[in-house]
């Protein structure tokens, strides 16, 4: 499946094609769970993919079952929703998706050992995830008593990834600390 060289694009390398095999096929060494961590980042920005859709008027209405206590309409029309640099926080959130499923695809099998602050900063960058998620659960029950379901799916799966970085940030830690 290796282009044959020359022509015009990036050129490729072998640490790159490793890591390309190691994510697609690999096994062990943490990569199941920077899988999942990929999936569920990915529901994630598919959910607040949703939410910015309403939030910047692609969509009149927020999709969601008529069931009590959902509210997605009035949660993400919220003044609240707009206030961190002006902009949806659906754009915020999706952005840092991006960035949690950059750190899980970065690095081979061995980033444990090779390179630890990238396991370091993935475990960092969930814990930041899951408590944003619940922080913006708990505004949406206190302040506007319902939820955006879509938020409450993203919010989850974030919180799902924090279990799943802590083992491979211990092997970093442990690489560290034999150094």
């Amino acid at each position: 499946m290796r282009p044959r060289p020359g022509g015009v694009g990036r050129p490729g390398s072998a640490a790159a094609e490793r890591v390309s095999d190691d994510l697609r096929r690999g096994s062990g060494a943490h990569l199941e769970q920077r899988r999942w961590i990929a999936g569920l980042s990915t529901l994630a920005s598919a959910a607040l993919g949703v939410v910015g859709l309403y939030q910047f008027g692609v969509l009149r209405r927020v999709p969601e079952p008529p069931l009590p206590g959902l509210g997605a309409d009035a949660v993400d029309a919220s003044g609240e929703a707009y206030q961190l640099l002006r902009t949806p926080d659906a754009a915020l959130g999706l952005l840092s998706a991006g960035v949690t499923l950059a750190l899980a695809g970065m690095g081979d099998r061995d980033r444990a050992r090779d390179t630890p602050w990238v396991p370091l900063a993935l475990a960092a960058k969930t814990a930041a995830d899951a408590a944003g998620g619940v922080y913006l659960f708990a505004e949406q029950v206190t302040r506007h008593r319902r939820v955006c379901s879509w938020c409450t799916v993203a919010a989850l799966a974030q919180l799902a990834t924090l279990p799943l970085a802590v083992p491979e940030a211990r092997a970093a830690l442990r690489r560290l600390r034999e150094r």
